[in-house]
């Protein structure tokens, strides 16, 4: 063994360790994966059984009560089909029976598409399952039962659901953190902001933390051109940037919180060539610095080209070993989302554009709602 590891041989093992290693994990993880189709599947079809014979009075008052004890005593060390878990398995056929009673096709293997199905045992119907293209059904059957059950009680409305079992699947959340962050309403706010946050950052409860992290739009009230004695045509970002180091406290409170201010026009220098990124904050949370770039106009290409390269100097001569890497961030008078999504996809890092108003431009919205000044005057005479 040590003469293999000390020979020109050790990168042949190390790969071919590698190989073996990933195949046993893909393995058990399809096993596993496998175990909790299979557990849904015979959930779904108790839940049904249940909710049909309970449901149209069938059975009266305490019999779940006696069928799980029953169960209990021919299936000895039988665990998880208690009256409330019972009660719990209907609860899940009843508040997802869409997926089965509307005629759709089975298969008997999770695929990449659409159709999917659960199997059941040989006394219960048979199950069939087609599911419509937006739902998300590999995350629906690669989550606990728990999970789904934490989903059911706290959501009711369908699309959050959705979301949330993706959340599950993808973060592979406990569900504590799951309840956690329905209690917190991630589905509200997690944003509209356009970002690649979900393509480039790996782990994807980081991805979602940062999703939730930024808006789309700030309003920068305490921005006023007017008081800086500028023209309109006179504008530009320095003079922007120079009004939100004056007032940082604010800036940070609209930004959200865990930020801290590192600087700004913040000096990075790589192959002797310099650059200044407008405004470079750390955001705990995330533990990543977060690169606020200014624009004092509409969203262009170009703009996510010169932020990627401030994140790949930032990544690599700034950011510590037990950090996340960088997350930049572009504010822009106005962007045309679509667009933004699509073009930002090609970029490997996290990046995500916003824009912002200030206070003059409140104001012009706020002059159309009023009367004309010469009404005002009367009703002021």
């Amino acid at each position: 063994m040590s003469d293999i590891i000390n020979s020109p041989k050790h990168s042949e093992l190390t790969n071919a360790v590698q190989i073996i290693k990933d195949a046993i994990l893909q393995s058990q993880q399809r096993a596993l994966s496998a175990i909790n189709q299979e557990q849904l599947a015979l959930y779904y079809a108790i839940g049904r059984y249940v909710s049909r014979n309970t449901r149209n009075k069938n059975w009266g008052k305490g019999f779940i009560e006696a069928l799980s004890e029953q169960l209990r005593k021919e299936l000895p060390g039988l665990r998880g089909f208690s009256a409330p878990s019972l009660r719990k398995m209907r609860t899940f056929y009843e508040e997802w029976q869409m997926l089965s009673d509307n005629s759709f096709v089975e298969t008997n293997k999770l695929t990449n598409t659409e159709i999917n199905s659960f199997v059941e045992t040989n006394k219960l119907t048979n199950l069939q399952f087609k599911i419509d293209a937006n739902f998300p059904i590999s995350a629906f059957l690669n989550i606990g039962f728990t999970h789904h059950y934490a989903i059911l009680t706290k959501v009711k409305d369908t699309e959050q659901r959705k979301f949330y079992i993706q959340y599950a699947a993808d973060t592979k959340a406990k569900v504590e953190e799951l309840e956690q962050v329905i209690n917190e309403n991630l589905f509200q706010h997690q944003g509209l902001l356009a970002n690649n946050f979900k393509k480039t950052i790996p782990d994807q409860l980081q991805a979602y933390r940062t999703i939730s992290m930024f808006k789309d739009e700030y309003l920068l009230d305490f921005i006023n051109t007017e008081e800086l004695f500028i023209r309109e045509k006179d504008r530009d970002e320095r003079l922007i940037e120079q009004s939100i180091i004056q007032n940082i406290k604010e800036f940070i409170m609209t930004f959200g919180k865990d930020f801290t201010f590192v600087g700004n026009q913040y000096h990075l220098e790589k192959f002797g060539v310099e650059e200044f990124p407008d405004l470079l904050f750390f955001n705990r949370e995330l533990a990543a610095l977060v690169c606020v770039e200014l624009k004092d106009g509409p969203f262009k290409t170009s703009y996510l080209g010169q932020l990627a390269g401030y994140l790949r100097i930032l990544d690599d001569e700034v950011r510590k070993p037990n950090e996340n890497p960088s997350i930049g961030i572009i504010l822009c008078k106005s962007a045309n989302k679509k667009f933004v999504e699509y073009v930002i996809q090609d970029y490997d890092k996290p990046m995500g554009v916003a824009t912002y108003k200030t206070t003059a431009q409140m104001d012009e919205r706020l002059k159309k709602l009023l009367p004309p000044v010469e009404e005002l005057e009367k009703l002021l005479g």
